[in-house]
């Protein structure tokens, strides 16, 4: 394992709309780690991920994400911030208008990739890695919801990022599916992408176990292993 650092939280308070959401933030994720973030609805899960991503602006404390000083970034800067990122959401956000070979064709193009053949070539390993190599040609309401969130975990990984931030990816599916999803996740960990995945399915890691920090009381509880 690296011990390459991707994520680097320092005395970080996170505010939305000018309340405070989290105080005094303190969490170090290295490359290829497995994280659960777990904590109730309203404990600020989301709103740590949208700090991250940039959605959600640092102002107090230190945010360091994939390289990135979040106390400095610039507008124009977020975009590359983003492709070294991979976003995956409860409700899959695929264009419904599109294949799926098409839905990450859209993705390639916002960020940057020109050459066709080198993109094709893309599509194919990404979505033979997520078990979908037959399906680029589908549309979205062809595919199951598993089927689905696979393509979104495609799409998320489509440009090498160095961690994928999941929030809540299995919360729409059932439990057979889910343990798919997991399974494909924790894949994608060993290989050397950071996982940081929001959930309140506790079933989940007690059957998936790995580093679990909580939200709770306007706290992020990372120090330790949280068992339940």
């Amino acid at each position: 394992m690296s011990d390459k650092v991707v994520i680097a939280l320092t005395n970080l308070f996170i505010y939305q709309k000018n309340i405070l959401i989290l105080s005094d933030v303190n969490l170090a994720i290295e490359e290829g780690q497995f994280v659960y973030l777990v904590g109730k609805t309203g404990t600020g899960k989301s709103s740590l991920l949208k700090t991250l991503y940039a959605e959600l602006p640092v102002v107090e404390g230190e945010a360091v994400v994939v390289g990135y000083d979040l106390t400095k970034i610039k507008q124009k800067e977020i975009p590359f911030l983003r492709r070294k990122l991979g976003i995956v959401f409860q409700d899959f956000q695929l264009l419904t208008d599109r294949s799926v070979s098409d839905n990450l064709l859209f993705v390639m193009t916002a960020t940057g990739w020109k050459d066709k053949n080198i993109m094709q070539s893309r599509i194919m390993e990404v979505l033979d890695l997520v078990g979908l190599g037959t399906k680029g040609f589908k549309m979205p309401f062809e595919l199951s919801g598993g089927e689905q969130q696979r393509v979104a975990i495609a799409r998320a990984l489509i440009n090498n990022p160095e961690i994928i931030l999941a929030d809540e990816p299995t919360g729409n599916l059932d439990p057979e599916t889910s343990e798919g999803i997991m399974d494909l996740l924790f894949k994608i960990s060993k290989v050397g992408t950071a996982i940081l995945m929001a959930t309140h399915n506790y079933s989940l890691f007690r059957k998936f176990p790995a580093r679990t920090i909580k939200c709770e009381d306007g706290k992020l509880n990372a120090s330790e292993y949280i068992f339940y």
